[in-house]
């Protein structure tokens, strides 16, 4: 409980002295279009196939939408507020193939908890704290991403870290015993698994309120998951191409 709650209570107390929040938005602004999303399989058999979907990124009043996170901002906290957040997820997958088989299906995460959004002239900082309502696990985030210009493109570097708890990760990675017989496949018992994530996004303005945006992120798994006998893979990566309308 106390590594859930350290980075909120941490920011509990910058937001005594630090009261320079951005005004809440009276109309829908940010980026809303359409996307196309990809995330390769780190599971053997596995596959997830490009899907085409709303991308938004944007604010109307305490509501908001960032990419796979949505939420409510309640109070004010440091140079944001203090968000009750959802997300969504793409690691689960269905053990539908021959190398899968005698396993059950993994369904998708379905985390919910608390975060916040800082904005400070260095950058912008998320951190958040979710339970997994599905695994009964909980995951920590914290990224930090910079805005640089060139060339006409906005970039957008990003680094940060994840942490699944065991459950989390059992619930995606694990080999009970029942299926370890049922598929020949050994038993796994997983720990907590701490990634580290890095990402950069481009956008470039197609004319009025048009743009083009190109992400794409990596995480190099730790031992945690690589050690699993499901996963084939050391990384996994994912980005999505937007096309998106501007509200301003």
């Amino acid at each position: 409980m106390k590594n859930f709650l350290f980075p909120f209570v941490a920011m509990g107390l910058v937001s005594t002295a630090v009261h320079a929040q951005v005004a809440l938005p009276e109309r829908l602004t940010g980026d809303a279009g359409a996307a196309v999303y990809a995330i390769s399989a780190n599971v053997r058999g596995a596959s997830h196939r490009p899907s085409l979907l709303p991308y938004v990124y944007a604010d109307y009043q305490r509501v908001f939408a960032r990419t796979d996170t949505f939420g409510v901002k309640t109070v004010a906290l440091g140079e944001g507020y203090l968000e009750l957040v959802g997300r969504v997820s793409q690691e689960g997958y269905k053990a539908n193939s021959a190398a899968l088989r005698g396993l059950h299906d993994r369904s998708t995460p379905v985390p919910l908890g608390i975060g916040t959004y800082q904005e400070t002239p260095y950058g912008g900082f998320f951190v958040y704290a979710m339970h997994d309502v599905t695994s009964g696990g909980s995951l920590l985030e914290a990224t930090y991403a910079a805005e640089l210009v060139f060339s006409g493109w906005k970039i957008y570097p990003q680094i940060g870290i994840e942490r699944r708890s065991a459950a989390y990760v059992q619930h995606l990675y694990g080999v009970a015993a029942d299926e370890s017989v049922r598929s020949g496949i050994a038993r796994y018992r997983a720990t907590a698994s701490t990634v580290p994530v890095a990402g950069l996004a481009a956008e470039l303005a197609l004319g009025g309120p048009w743009h083009l945006l190109v992400q794409g992120r990596r995480s190099w798994l730790d031992g945690a998951i690589r050690n699993s006998p499901l996963v084939a893979a050391r990384t996994q990566s994912s980005g999505f191409v937007a096309v998106t309308y501007a509200f301003k």
